[in-house]
């Protein structure tokens, strides 16, 4: 159990049977009254954020989330599959679940599977990705304007806007949380 008064930024807890994560919260000591956490939570399964208010000497059983590194093996129509490392077990992910971050993961790429009691509700792909650059335009010549970018076809089927003078066959760096070029690959 965890008391009201102990959450904290990230904290997990279960409350009438929903998964809850606490996004920001507040001790409040008004002038008059008894004090108060006024709290804005994350629902982990649904991604829904609430604001709520609790007396701070409630206690709630803390939820444990299961946060695992599995390979992504392979999709098969609507499902994706995700090999755990240690126990070479296949683990079928719905597409609904994935966000999408996903669209620059590969095959054999390690994510983050995270799971509520055996029930996987999220996947995260890795912060940053090296793909090749499939299709790319040609950059026109004389056009050296700062930040000119122009689309381009990663092999993952993704496009994201690259820098002019990047070409096809390229291997580029990206940020998978905001979908944007990073550089060059070494």
């Amino acid at each position: 159990m965890i008391s009201v008064s102990d959450f904290r930024n990230g904290v997990t807890f279960d409350m009438d049977g929903k998964v809850m994560q606490i996004v920001e919260f507040q001790h409040v000591k008004p002038g008059k009254g008894a004090a108060f956490v006024r709290v804005k939570m994350k629902n982990v399964i649904t991604g829904a954020v609430t604001e709520t208010t609790f007396n701070p000497n409630d206690k709630y059983p803390t939820a444990y989330i299961e946060r695992k590194k599995m390979e992504y093996s392979y999709a098969d129509g609507n499902l994706y599959y995700f090999m755990d490392m240690e126990t070479y077990e296949m683990t079928p992910v719905d597409k609904d679940i994935l966000d999408s971050s996903f669209r620059f993961v590969k095959e054999n790429d390690t994510c983050t599977v995270l799971s509520y009691k055996g029930n996987v509700f999220s996947v995260e792909a890795p912060n940053f990705v090296e793909l090749t650059v499939t299709k790319a335009d040609p950059g026109v010549k004389g056009d050296t304007a700062t930040n000119v970018t122009k689309p381009a076809k990663l092999e993952t089927g993704a496009e994201i806007k690259v820098p002019i003078f990047i070409n096809e066959g390229d291997r580029i760096q990206i940020d998978t949380r905001t979908g944007e070029y990073m550089g060059r690959a070494k």
